[in-house]
C-alpha cells in the first residue's frame, strides 16, 4: 500500500478515461495531461491506461510499503525519494518504507505519480478515474491507502527519458469546432490574435479565458461537447471545456482543443498565457 501521510491540495487518481457513458451525462474525467501519464507509464512497461496519481499546485508526502519501481512526470515540483531529489521521467526503485515528498512547485501546474503496474482502486463504469458524483471520492485524505503490486526485480528497456517538454509552451492548436462558421471576421481575428490569459475561473471542469472577444448571440439547442470544446458565449467570454466538464452545452462549439493542447492547458494556472492556433 501506498500511505498518504501528508494529502497535499487536490490528490486524485486517474487513468485515461470512463468512455461510452457521456450519453448518461457521464464526463470523460481521466488525468488532464495524459501526454505525461502516457510517458510515464511507457516507461514502466504500463498499459497506457493504468492509473496514476494526479497531483495539483501543492504536492502530498507518501510513504511506500512495498517495493517496487516509480516514475513521475507532468509539473516540474522539488521532490525527494527519502532525502534525495529524484527527476523527471526516470525509474526509480523504491523499497518498504521509502518516502516520497513533493516541495516547491518551480513550473507548470499538475504532476503525476506512476508505479509499476498501476495503482489499484476499485472501477466504476470500466475507469478508475475519480469524479465525485459516482465515485463518492474527491481526493486523497491524509491517513489514506493506494493499493499497488509489489514488485522487487523490473529491469526497464528504457529508465530515462529527456523529452520536449509541454511545459514550455503556450500555443493551444485547435481544429473548427461545429458552429465555427457562424463567426464573422472580427470575431476570428479577435481569436487569432489575442493574447489570453488564464482567469481565476479554472479547474478539472473548465477553463475560462481573461480576454473577451466580440461575443456571439445565437439560438441553439442544447448539444454535445468534448474536453476541449472552446464554447464563446454572448458576452464574449471563451469557456474551455476539460475533463470533469459537462457532457452537453448551449454556448456555440467555435474551437476544439487537440489532445496535445488539452495538456498544454492543463499545466497552466491563473495569469498564464496561452494563444490559440487554428490547425
Amino acid at each position: 500500500m501506498l500511505k498518504v501521510l501528508k494529502q497535499g491540495f487536490f490528490t486524485t487518481l486517474q487513468d485515461q478515461g470512463r468512455f461510452g457513458y457521456k450519453d448518461k451525462g457521464v464526463p470523460v474525467s481521466g488525468s488532464m495531461d495524459t501526454y505525461s501519464t502516457k510517458v510515464i507509464n511507457a516507461l514502466l512497461e504500463n498499459n497506457i491506461s493504468a492509473p496514476v496519481i494526479e497531483i495539483t499546485m501543492t504536492g502530498p508526502t507518501l510513504e511506500f510499503t512495498a517495493d517496487s519501481y516509480i516514475c513521475i512526470g507532468g509539473a516540474e515540483f522539488l521532490v525527494t525519494l527519502n532525502t534525495s531529489p529524484i527527476s523527471l521521467y526516470k525509474v526509480y526503485k523504491v523499497k518498504s518504507g521509502d518516502v516520497l515528498s513533493y516541495a516547491k512547485l518551480n513550473k507548470g501546474l499538475r504532476a503525476y505519480l506512476a508505479i509499476k503496474g498501476g495503482f489499484k482502486s476499485n472501477m466504476v463504469l470500466n475507469s478508475a478515474s475519480f469524479y465525485f458524483p459516482i465515485t463518492n471520492k474527491r481526493c486523497f485524505k491524509n491517513s489514506d491507502e493506494i493499493g499497488y503490486v509489489e514488485c522487487k526485480d523490473f529491469n526497464p528497456k528504457i529508465s530515462h527519458l529527456k523529452i520536449n517538454s509541454l511545459l514550455n509552451t503556450n500555443v493551444l492548436e485547435v481544429a473548427k469546432g461545429p458552429e465555427y462558421n457562424l463567426l464573422n471576421k472580427n470575431q476570428i481575428k479577435g481569436l487569432f490574435t489575442t493574447l489570453f490569459s488564464v482567469s481565476n475561473q479554472y479547474d478539472r471542469m473548465a477553463y475560462q479565458l481573461q480576454e473577451t472577444i466580440e461575443g456571439l448571440s445565437y439560438s441553439m439547442l442544447t448539444s454535445a461537447t468534448l474536453p476541449g470544446t472552446i464554447q464563446l458565449t454572448p458576452s464574449g467570454k471563451l469557456i474551455i471545456l476539460m475533463k470533469d466538464g459537462q457532457t452537453t452545452g448551449g454556448y456555440p462549439r467555435v474551437l476544439q482543443l487537440t489532445d496535445k493542447a488539452i495538456s498544454v492547458l492543463a499545466q497552466k494556472k491563473f495569469g498564464d498565457n496561452v494563444i490559440l492556433k487554428l490547425l
